[in-house]
C-alpha cells in the first residue's frame, strides 16, 4: 500500500481532503460553522495504516533519521504556510515525557523544516507546564478538556512571537485539541496568526490535533 499524500484540494481551515476543487481559500462546514484559533492547517499525508508505521518509528523506536523526511513534505504540503511564517515552533513536550523520550519528534521535524526554508526556529518559546496524559483513545472534549490551560508561553519569550506568524508543527492531527491550545498560548502572547502543519491528519476528522 502507498501513503496517501494531500496533494489534492483541501479544506483552508483544518486541510481536510476535498473531493474536487472548490476554489481558493473555501473551508468544509465544520471550520465555517466553529472558526479555530489557528489560522489555517495543512498535513501531508492521511494518517492511516500505511503512514502510522514511519510515524511511530520516529516517535518510539528512535529513528530520527525519519525527521529530514518529514519535513521535506511538510515543506512541500504547507508551502504557503512556510513563506508567510516568521517563525516555526513545535508542539513541546513535558518535560517528564521528554526525559523518558529524549527526544521530541515534532521539535526534530520543525528543525528540518526550518533548515530547509531558510526560517527561524524557536523550540522553546512554547512550553507544556502540565504533564497531561495521553490523548490516545479520548473522545474530542476528552481531548480538549486534558490539555486545557497546558500550554503557555513564558514571559521572557513573549518577545520572540510577538507580532510574528508563527507555524506550529507537529506529527500527526487527530481531533485539534493540542493544536487549539498551543495556538491559543501563542497568540496570547501576541502572536499575530498561528497556521499548523502536520505529516498526517486523522482522514474522518473534519479539524485538527
Amino acid at each position: 500500500m502507498k501513503i496517501t499524500f494531500l496533494d489534492g484540494p483541501v479544506c483552508d481551515g483544518c486541510g481536510a481532503a476535498f473531493e474536487y476543487s472548490l476554489g481558493p481559500g473555501v473551508r468544509c462546514a465544520a471550520c465555517e460553522a466553529r472558526p479555530r484559533a489557528f489560522a489555517r492547517a495543512r498535513a501531508a499525508c492521511v494518517y492511516d495504516e500505511t503512514s502510522r508505521d514511519p510515524i511511530l518509528q520516529l516517535k518510539h523506536a528512535d529513528r530520527q533519521d525519519l525527521a529530514p523526511l518529514f519535513a521535506r513534505w511538510l515543506s512541500r504540503a504547507a508551502d504557503g504556510l512556510v513563506e508567510e511564517a516568521g517563525a516555526i515552533t513545535p508542539v513541546p513536550l513535558h518535560p517528564s515525557r521528554l526525559f523518558s523520550r529524549r527526544f521530541n519528534q515534532a521539535a526534530e521535524i520543525a528543525r528540518g523544516l526550518a533548515r530547509l526554508r531558510g526560517r527561524p526556529y524557536l523550540p522553546d518559546v512554547l512550553v507544556r507546564r502540565i504533564a497531561t496524559e495521553s490523548q490516545g483513545g479520548k473522545s474530542g472534549s476528552g481531548r480538549k478538556r486534558n490539555v486545557a490551560g497546558a500550554f503557555v508561553v513564558p514571559p521572557g519569550r513573549a518577545h520572540q512571537v510577538a507580532g510574528r506568524n508563527i507555524l506550529l508543527v507537529d506529527d500527526v492531527l487527530t481531533t485539534g485539541a493540542t493544536a487549539e491550545g498551543c495556538a491559543r498560548a501563542l497568540l496570547a502572547a501576541g502572536a499575530a496568526r498561528v497556521d499548523l502543519a502536520v505529516v498526517a491528519r486523522v482522514k474522518a476528522a473534519t479539524t485538527s490535533s
